[in-house]
């Protein structure tokens, strides 16, 4: 009986978390995922009435954005957080030492995931790759799929495996595109899934597999001893700069905050290039010198994007990848038109109604007879 009002008094001390109310445009926020400026509604900590996270909201613009990113899904993708709110999504702990005093658990063996589930992923039929076959070469793509290990689902959903130094898999990012736009493609419960997740959900991990993320890209360390490292947010970004400057070594710090100094530990001794969203300068300059400070590497933080965006890219917190993929698509212009002039115009038409004819006629270099 002790027992049950113990859990009872406890699990009654947890507010659970709450959309922020309206109090004036103070109270709403630029939307991570559209850019908008003052329609997003922030979750807020029931025990601290503090933000969760910058991105963890809801778009009041649901017809033409519909973000939502849920408290239940952030900490499933950030299951190494330390909020308290992410501690009360799990029973609460009872006893464990002298009051007062914080108890001690033995430290769990770091996670790893078979190396034989990136093998049967390996495979290029997602539509983000097929995104990748309108602004990339075969040969670019073969070679990043292989660098990168690219993998993808029964729903052509992408798969970005996260494989550390020493060649060991931590973990896989899913997520679904749109093959058009190479947008991200949110459901129900976020934009994100995680390998680890759905093996858990199968049985073929255990329920406390213990999860430390590392760089997307960091295998490739060992590989490339002397080449510089460019750091990016996103595993998109990693990927397509990786194709357009293949001498650079580029990682993916996976979200804004995924810059940490546990993360950086194999980088020590390197030269480094930090690349930061529209936005993101400032948080990740002060991050460089925490990290400077604690390990011997040399770092730079990139501010070119801060310079020459307009106040819309800031707004919308563009990244380096944005950049590189309208310069792509206006270079596949340029040639595309060189090459439909030398077409009759009833094959040209045919050509400008059907993207995939004209990547076919270039890709092939294909004449007319």
């Amino acid at each position: 009986m002790l027992l049950l009002v113990t859990i009872l008094n406890v699990t009654a001390m947890f507010k659970p978390p709450y959309l922020q109310a309206y109090k004036g445009i103070s109270t709403r926020h630029n939307c991570p995922e559209c850019g908008i400026k003052q329609c997003f509604t922030l979750y807020l900590d029931g025990n601290t009435d503090e933000p969760i996270h910058r991105t963890v909201g809801k778009c009041n613009r649901e017809s033409k954005c519909g973000y939502h990113y849920t408290p239940k899904q952030f900490f499933m993708d950030n299951p190494t957080s330390s909020s308290d709110v992410a501690r009360n999504f799990s029973t609460p702990p009872l006893g464990g030492g002298r009051e007062g005093s914080k108890p001690t658990e033995p430290t769990k063996p770091m996670g790893t995931i078979p190396f034989k589930y990136v093998e049967l992923s390996a495979g290029y039929q997602s539509n983000f790759v097929r995104f990748l076959c309108e602004i990339l070469t075969d040969e670019q793509i073969h070679s990043v799929g292989d660098k990168y290990a690219i993998g993808r689902t029964k729903a052509n959903e992408v798969i970005f495996w996260q494989i550390d130094i020493t060649g060991k898999v931590r973990t896989g990012k899913i997520m679904q595109y749109n093959p058009e736009t190479g947008k991200r493609i949110k459901h129900e419960s976020g934009a994100i899934d995680w390998v680890h997740n759905k093996l858990k959900q199968m049985k073929q991990l255990p329920d406390d597999y213990n999860l430390q993320q590392c760089f997307f890209g960091e295998h490739l360390l060992n590989l490339y001893p002397a080449a510089t490292v460019a750091i990016v947010e996103s595993e998109k970004s990693a990927i397509i700069a990786s194709a357009v400057m293949p001498d650079i070594i580029w990682l993916a710090a996976g979200n804004i905050n995924g810059l940490t100094i546990e993360k950086c530990n194999p980088l020590a001794g390197r030269n480094i290039i930090l690349f930061p969203d529209l936005g993101a300068y400032d948080k990740w300059n002060l991050k460089s010198i925490e990290i400077q400070k604690q390990l011997k590497c040399k770092i730079d933080v990139s501010n070119h994007l801060e310079k020459i965006a307009t106040t819309e890219e800031k707004e919308k917190g563009l990244d380096i990848a944005d950049y590189m993929i309208a310069q792509l698509r206006s270079q596949l212009i340029q040639q595309s038109s060189k090459i439909k002039s030398r077409f009759s115009k009833t094959l040209q038409s045919f050509m400008e109604q059907s993207k995939a004819l004209s990547i076919l006629v270039n890709r092939l270099q294909l004449e007319e007879v």
